[in-house]
């Protein structure tokens, strides 16, 4: 069945999933007069029992967080409930017990109307959203949820802040539980044919040395399965002041340990020019995974598409096109909604401070993506960029310092777009490839779904100023592997020496400018092909 396993390491992680695992919830068709879904539900669902013998689905994915991370969140979930477990424990102690009890936490209105089965639900706002669990819709096994007491979300006596902690974590747990053996195995077992892991965690704070650790041991245990990582960033991590350092740090390590290891390395952040018809608040988790897990929902889109409905990628299929030299494991992620040319909006505005761009990702008249040649269509630049350490704040010095990259492999996933577009472009694909393979250009994969991104209920309304856009708005998402990458792991390389100490310095430096070497145009035949 082509199944995909779920790590979600770290609480930002668990926002962006909870808007994932709400999107594939949606995808559920229950009326059986309609058509069926496209979506192939069991590479992300597994069906099981519940203690009454009710069937269940749940996602197949392991819930790590901090001791207060998961807010009101039951261990046993609405499906698996065991009523009090210390009422199970009399008879062990016959002594007299002292019962110590944190105040619970009180369930938001709007999780209080999905429990009610309510038509209509609150409407959410950031100031509703303290803990990811607020706004999620699914049920999970219990197995999937791991809470991890040693360390508490937002803890000022002992952050979970230093590379370290994280590597030093996971040694400690993995020595007393086998993490890999409790954890993994028991969801392994139940594939089939498992497609891949997809790891959700932070790559500038602990999570990322506790990931390097874990997804060491899942290289050991699982060699040839797609390990896909995508490295959480905050917003302008890096810089020069303590805290920038440290998370600046982080970030090379990951980078550095991460991608040697894993299929492909994504580094997620909140672009720091955003289009105009996004207004979102920068210091809301909620809305910042919002707009993350729209690429990052479109981009895995055809890993779970349904045999023969439309093209499908597997995991291995993406990475294939993207790694075409065999050691191009990291790759940008962009993204845009499409919307009709009568409703672009050509003024420029500031968005809770941030840059902001007009640009807009346009369609003719016949409702096809306009590029000026297969050169620019390789090298285009979509509204958002995810990825991190921009050159400069501005949109005009970041198309500058687009045009002096090659585009080493492209994957773009569009979606939401009229059925006559893709034929017209599917034929089209024949010819484009074989014109670029004689003219030595990358290729460009492209797949297609008819399925538009749903805006739910649970989502942040942080698309706007685009008249016309319904609920659910066509998207246009791509990764690729550039010599951006090269010239931003450069820098960071540059960065760091000045920050570690001597012990580690080589290392992490000589592991950052391996990088650098695998993203060196004709890096591996000695070539220049910058000149096209």
């Amino acid at each position: 069945m082509h199944e995909i396993l779920t790590l979600q390491l770290g609480h930002r992680a668990n926002y962006l999933a909870t808007h994932f695992w709400n999107t594939q919830e949606s995808y559920f068709n229950y009326d059986v007069a309609s058509e069926p879904s496209l979506i192939d539900h069991d590479i992300h669902f597994r069906p099981g029992q519940g203690p009454g013998g009710e069937d269940t689905y749940t996602p197949r994915t392991l819930i790590y967080d901090l001791k207060g991370g998961f807010g009101n969140l039951r261990k046993w979930g609405g499906l698996y409930d065991q009523g009090d477990v210390a009422e199970d424990l009399k008879g062990i102690w016959n002594g007299s017990v002292v019962k110590q009890q944190e105040a619970p936490i009180t369930q938001s209105r709007y999780q209080r109307a999905l429990d009610e089965g309510l038509e209509k639900v609150p409407k959410l706002s950031s100031q509703d959203v303290r803990y990811w669990s607020d706004f999620a819709h699914v049920f999970h096994h219990p197995r999937s949820i791991v809470q991890i007491n040693d360390f508490e979300l937002g803890s000022t006596l002992l952050p979970f802040e230093k590379w370290s902690n994280g590597e030093e974590l996971f040694s400690n747990l993995d020595k007393e539980h086998d993490l890999l053996d409790r954890d993994i195995r028991p969801w392994a077992e139940e594939c089939d044919q498992m497609q891949g892991i997809q790891i959700f965690a932070g790559a500038d704070d602990a999570w990322g040395g506790f990931t390097s650790r874990y997804v060491e041991s899942l290289r050991d245990e699982y060699g040839k399965t797609s390990l896909w990582f995508w490295g959480l960033e905050e917003a302008g991590a890096q810089g020069q002041n303590t805290k920038q350092s440290l998370r600046t740090v982080n970030i090379a390590q990951s980078l550095q340990a991460i991608s040697t290891l894993v299929s492909m390395y994504i580094p997620m952040a909140l672009p720091s020019i955003l289009p105009q018809y996004v207004q979102l608040d920068p210091n809301s988790p909620w809305h910042v995974s919002g707009l993350l897990s729209t690429a990052l929902e479109t981009m895995t889109l055809p890993s779970r598409q349904k045999p023969g409905s439309t093209k499908r990628g597997l995991l291995s299929d993406l990475e294939a096109a993207l790694n075409v030299n065999g050691h191009q494991k990291i790759a940008d992620l962009q993204c845009s909604l499409i919307v009709d040319p009568s409703s672009q909006q050509t003024r420029t505005k500031s968005s809770a401070g941030m840059a902001t761009d007009s640009r807009i990702r346009m369609l003719d008249g016949q409702g096809l993506v306009v590029h000026e040649d297969d050169m620019e269509n390789a090298k285009s630049r979509l509204d958002m960029d995810f990825s991190s350490g921009k050159p400069s704040q501005t949109a005009l010095s970041l198309r500058q310092w687009d045009k002096a990259n090659h585009v080493f492999g492209k994957v773009e996933s569009i979606r939401g777009l009229p059925t006559s577009q893709q034929e017209s472009d599917e034929a089209d694909k024949a010819i484009s490839r074989k014109r670029r393979r004689l003219a030595s250009l990358p290729n460009v994969e492209k797949y297609y779904h008819p399925l538009p991104y749903p805006l739910l209920d649970s989502f942040p309304e942080i698309f706007a100023n685009t008249e016309g856009a319904t609920k659910a708005p066509a998207i246009h998402g791509s990764l690729s592997t550039t010599t951006r990458i090269s010239k931003r792991t450069q820098g960071l390389q540059n960065m760091v020496s000045r920050m570690v100490n001597v012990a580690d310095r080589e290392a992490l430096s000589n592991g950052l400018g391996e990088i650098v070497e695998a993203y060196e145009e004709g890096w591996d035949n000695g070539s220049d092909e910058d000149s096209d």
